[in-house]
């Protein structure tokens, strides 16, 4: 069943991937030249980081981000989206250290999707793309920011109402049965008096295949229980709720948020959860925006492959305390620092103070 599943899944992504190539090229169709239906866009972000672990040894470093990309319109109602970002590789981030005796750095494919407006209400998404589901305050509770998966995608709103769902392809294993990922979301934006909102919902995710096999991507556990072997001995399929307020004070933008899930093929260390406050938003020149979130991810209450890289050093058994702070100095240019206040391995014996800060500087373009 489950490697029909599999087939079914990229079956999917086939036929979307079709539909769009037998669309009628956009050149027969509109009197605009190529240039007129590409738009560029990329960012460079410069960043200190300094670690201070209990137990371990300190660390300082200078890293960097770039990332450099394209939307193509195709047709009216059909664009495609491609972007090269540094990184070697991992899923969850896309900084370079650097160093290495001036060695010449990675550069891979980031995104590579296709965006399909069905209508003013209904997309549809195939291949490797920006993530649809939403997160309160943007919290990488579940899933890092950068984490861009692949599969196919719908999403729908109309009012009040927004959905979306996915069957997503983790890993594909020639000896034994693929990991997909199957997530849906629904949720309701709706006014609560002069200019505030609430923003709510549910969702569900699982994945398959977990028991048995080793972690995602690199094979490290990031938290999450193994046997002896160093695989799985858990599913993870989850519900998850959320909600967000958003308002204004004395002109600053105002915004609460809260996020839960819960793993329910487990009896223990099953649930993680974020709440926090941010007021401002550096989108202008002159404007700030800060930010407090408390965080607590239990063990195996998400796969930790997937979730927050930074915070208690990437995973789950992790808790604490998350400050950020953002100054525009224009339009495209901004500062910012992130200090993480975090205690880890609490599950698995260990527990220690995990400290983190990043300085960074961002340089954006469009």
């Amino acid at each position: 069943m489950a490697g029909s599943t599999s087939y079914i899944a990229r079956l999917a992504v086939s036929v979307v991937s079709l539909s769009v190539f037998a669309l009628p090229a956009a050149a027969e169709d509109s009197d605009s030249s190529w240039v007129d239906r590409i738009r560029f866009k990329g960012d460079i972000r410069l960043r200190y980081e300094g670690i201070d672990e209990e137990g371990g040894q300190d660390r300082s470093r200078a890293r960097f981000r770039t990332r450099f990309g394209l939307t193509a319109d195709v047709d009216d109602d059909v664009s495609v989206v491609l972007r090269l970002a540094s990184g070697g590789g991992n899923p969850v981030s896309t900084n370079q250290t650097i160093g290495d005796g001036f060695s010449t750095k990675d550069i891979g494919i980031d995104l590579a999707y296709v965006d399909w407006s069905v209508n003013d209400q209904l997309h549809i998404y195939g291949g490797k793309m920006k993530n649809p589901f939403f997160r309160a305050g943007s919290v990488p509770l579940i899933w890092d920011s950068d984490l861009n998966p692949e599969g196919v995608a719908v999403k729908y709103t109309s009012g009040r109402f927004f959905g979306a769902a996915a069957i997503y392809s983790v890993e594909e294993r020639s000896a034994a049965a693929d990991s997909l990922l199957y997530v849906t979301q629904a949720g309701f934006k709706f006014d609560v008096g002069n200019d505030a909102t609430v923003t709510a919902g549910i969702g569900y995710f699982a994945y398959t295949n977990t028991v048995g096999n080793e972690p995602f991507f690199n094979g490290r556990t990031k938290g999450n229980s193994v046997d002896a072997a160093g695989d799985y001995v858990f599913d993870y399929k989850d519900v998850e709720i959320f909600a967000q307020f958003d308002s204004e004070i004395a002109g600053w933008p105002l915004r609460f948020y809260a996020h839960a899930a819960q793993n329910r093929e487990v009896d223990a260390e099953d649930t993680a959860y974020a709440v926090g406050v941010k007021i401002g938003a550096a989108r202008q020149q002159g404007k700030s925006e800060f930010s407090w979130t408390y965080e607590d991810i239990e063990a195996d209450s998400v796969i930790g492959t997937f979730n927050d890289s930074d915070f208690g050093g990437g995973g789950t058994d992790s808790s604490g305390h998350i400050l950020r702070g953002k100054y525009a100095l224009s339009k495209r240019v901004t500062i910012g620092g992130t200090l993480f206040v975090n205690e880890v391995d609490s599950f698995q014996g260990t527990e220690h103070d995990y400290r983190r800060i990043q300085l960074d500087v961002e340089f954006k373009f469009d």
